[in-house]
């Protein structure tokens, strides 16, 4: 892959890339929900196909020279529903949110009530923050985590169900790094007569790898992102129970979006066919057990770890001890050369520009081919950048530290720039 074009036309253009791309390669990415596609989704999504108005469907499209477009759009859908095993896709969603509002719309009315986790305690936006379309359009009613083991609580979530009767319960957050009960929320939304719905955003590529529950097995809707644990390009996409398929299809497109992305969704169809194989596996049980030997330095350090430790690719980490913020504790550890993002612990007195603490994942160091030994000096290195954020003579020697860490695993060696 190279730039040479770019570089003719639009220098400025593409020095921003240049330095995005060298700031990808000289830092350590933990921010949770980001991740590292392969050159071949990279190539699919920068592909021709972006020319292509496609609105609709394969084989119902209202533009002609559709046909090669429907082939990629095919192997899209084909290949992610034998992924999860699911009776129906949708591949055009062009981001999570969108996945959701397109479930929503198909089944909820105006003024429907939902129940979904709260944001303070893990939750997302879509899932009915009052600013987001969630949270205008429908009443949205709250469930969180046990104050003790910042657990779900699944007893007040049948509780909050039976009371308020939901039209929809929706299973899935941001930043929970523990692994969900769907068979129990299937037993509370049938008590109640409710649709559910998981966002698996986060831990689809864990699902993917069996290394997480398939939550296509209970939900007649799920929704997700390409690009997290997938290593996909950005976008979305909805399993759901074949006899949805026209209510989610519709109230998509024309109900939402207008011509879907092809590149992108071509570049799905990739990401999706790398999925399938014996090394996305073996990657996602490596971004697995690198999450949970942070865990474990990070107690080793006197850090509490929020639930005690994590199920997923993510943990969330309580600053309180060490006596900094979550938006402190980020913008040191960026100027090393690390980024994380600040992140609500439960039941935090900060609010959220503070935070008590901040969310950090394991997908891009893996995918750099980090592991175990890595994981332990990198745990070292933001103890030692949390406790001392004033001293900037151990902060430079840190950021050294981090410096030859990263050349020792490039991210993308074959891109020139």
């Amino acid at each position: 892959m190279d730039f040479r074009h770019l570089k003719e036309k639009d220098p400025q253009i593409f020095s921003a890339i240049k330095k995005e791309i060298l700031r990808q390669e000289n830092t350590l990415e933990l921010i949770a929900s980001e991740n590292a596609a392969s050159l071949a989704i990279l190539e699919a999504q920068s592909s021709p196909l972006t020319n292509k108005y496609a609105e609709g469907y394969p084989k119902s499209r209202w533009y002609g020279g559709c046909r090669f477009v429907d082939e990629a759009e095919d192997l899209a859908r084909q290949r992610v529903k034998s992924l999860f095993s699911s009776e129906y896709a949708n591949v055009q969603p062009h981001s999570g949110t969108q996945a959701n509002m397109a479930v929503m719309f198909s089944v909820l009315e105006a003024g429907d009530t939902i129940l979904a986790m709260d944001l303070a305690c893990g939750g997302h936006l879509s899932h009915g923050h009052p600013l987001n379309f969630s949270g205008k359009f429908y009443k949205v009613i709250t469930y969180g985590v046990d104050r003790e083991t910042e657990l779900i609580d699944y007893g007040e979530v049948e509780e909050l169900a039976k009371r308020f009767k939901p039209k929809l319960i929706i299973a899935g957050a941001s930043a929970y790094p523990r692994i969900i009960d769907f068979s129990r929320f299937r037993e509370i939304a049938d008590k109640v007569g409710a649709f559910l719905l998981v966002d698996m955003a986060h831990f689809a590529g864990l699902v993917a790898a069996g290394l997480y529950p398939n939550p296509c097995a209970y939900a007649e809707f799920v929704t997700a992102t390409t690009h997290k644990t997938l290593r996909g390009p950005r976008g979305g996409f909805i399993l759901a129970k074949k006899e949805f398929s026209k209510a989610i299809d519709s109230a998509l497109f024309p109900g939402i979006q207008g011509g879907p992305l092809m590149h992108i969704i071509a570049a799905k169809a990739v990401c999706f066919k790398e999925a399938q194989t014996g090394e996305f596996k073996r990657y996602q049980k490596r971004v697995l057990e690198n999450c949970k030997t942070f865990c474990e330095e990070f107690k080793n350090l006197g850090l509490r770890v929020v639930s005690g430790g994590t199920d997923s690719h993510l943990l969330l980490l309580d600053l309180r001890k060490i006596g900094i913020s979550g938006k402190k504790a980020s913008l040191v550890l960026e100027d090393i050369g690390i980024t994380v993002n600040k992140n609500l612990i439960p039941h935090d007195p900060k609010p959220p520009s503070l935070s008590s603490g901040i969310r950090i994942g394991t997908p891009v160091i893996t995918t750099r081919g980090m592991g175990e030994e890595e994981v332990k000096q990198i745990s070292q290195i933001i103890y030692k950048a949390l406790t001392s954020f004033d001293n900037q003579q151990i902060l430079n020697r840190l950021k050294e530290e981090v410096g030859e860490l990263v050349k020792r695993f490039p991210l993308y060696p074959d891109i020139e720039i």
